[in-house]
């Protein structure tokens, strides 16, 4: 019976493989088509190719590993409960993994605001105009992001431009931008210096960027304790079985361990709550 759920097991994973690369690769096939191309299937499945296109896949729906672990807990343990675990657990990994992508995208917008300042500056003191240099360095650096289109048409074409960057500064990351805007407002109704002003916004901006990677750096340790605890049961799990103690079977398959284990599995999730929220805490102030 265990070799047939095992045998079972290893076709549903075999068909799943073979249907997910059909159907990249028909997607594959008709946008050949649709561009008016010959699609060309030599060299598809060679290992460069395939490893490539998996690698790819996996870092878009990295939140879907958690099932083919529940699904190895499943067969060592011989229960549904880690596949009902590991499918619960795919919505909230993947909420966090979309959360840690949005932050790394709002650092990276707010360093390429940093990067505008400077190239501005640059511009500047080289003798371009304020609109020639701020549409040189926009598309030199990216900043702008969607909002690219409208600042560098108000800059070309005489529109208002403090007013089109305090519009772009409303995307995450780009607070910044506000202060550009202030800065060239003043720099329009008061005759002052738009470089020396874009350099003291520079060199703001990036003492605030280096503040938080020294706070970050001192909350590494936190964070390390954090990651220690979420690993504590799977070490304590593997410790178990090494001395064999089956630790599954008696956690999946008798009712004290059921207890124990919604009582940890509980502990386990309010404890990391509790300690990531005390970390984030530290970083928002």
């Amino acid at each position: 019976m265990r070799g047939a759920a095992h045998g079972a097991a290893a076709l549903c994973a075999v068909l799943a493989l073979w249907w997910t690369a059909e159907r990249r690769r028909g997607a594959g096939r008709a946008r050949a088509v649709l561009a008016g191309g010959v699609p060309d299937d030599r060299g598809s499945w060679e290992w460069p190719a395939v490893a490539a296109r998996w690698w790819a896949l996996l870092r878009e729906r990295r939140a879907w590993l958690c099932l083919p672990v529940a699904g190895v807990l499943a067969l060592l343990g011989e229960s549904p409960l880690p596949l009902v675990a590991g499918a619960l657990a795919v919505p909230l990994v993947g909420r966090r993994l979309r959360a840690a992508g949005r932050r790394k995208e709002r650092e990276a917008r707010a360093e390429r605001v940093v990067a505008l300042c400077g190239a501005v500056v640059g511009e500047l003191r080289a003798g371009w105009q304020p609109a020639q240099a701020l549409s040189f360095a926009a598309r030199e650096t990216g900043a702008l992001g969607a909002a690219e289109a409208p600042v560098l048409a108000a800059a070309r074409f005489g529109g208002d431009v403090p007013e089109a960057l305090r519009r772009a500064a409303r995307q995450d990351g780009a607070d910044g931008l506000a202060g550009m805007a202030a800065c060239w407002q003043v720099a329009v109704d008061g005759g002052a210096g738009l470089a020396d002003g874009l350099d003291r916004l520079e060199a703001a901006l990036r003492e605030h960027h280096e503040q938080r990677d020294r706070l970050r750096a001192e909350l590494a340790g936190a964070w390390a304790t954090v990651t220690v605890l979420a690993l504590l049961p799977a070490a304590g799990l593997a410790l178990g079985a090494a001395l064999g103690a089956d630790p599954l079977r008696v956690l999946l398959h008798t009712p004290a361990g059921l207890g124990c284990l919604a009582v940890g599995g509980a502990l386990e999730a309010a404890g990391l709550w509790w300690a990531a929220r005390i970390v984030r805490g530290g970083e928002r102030a």
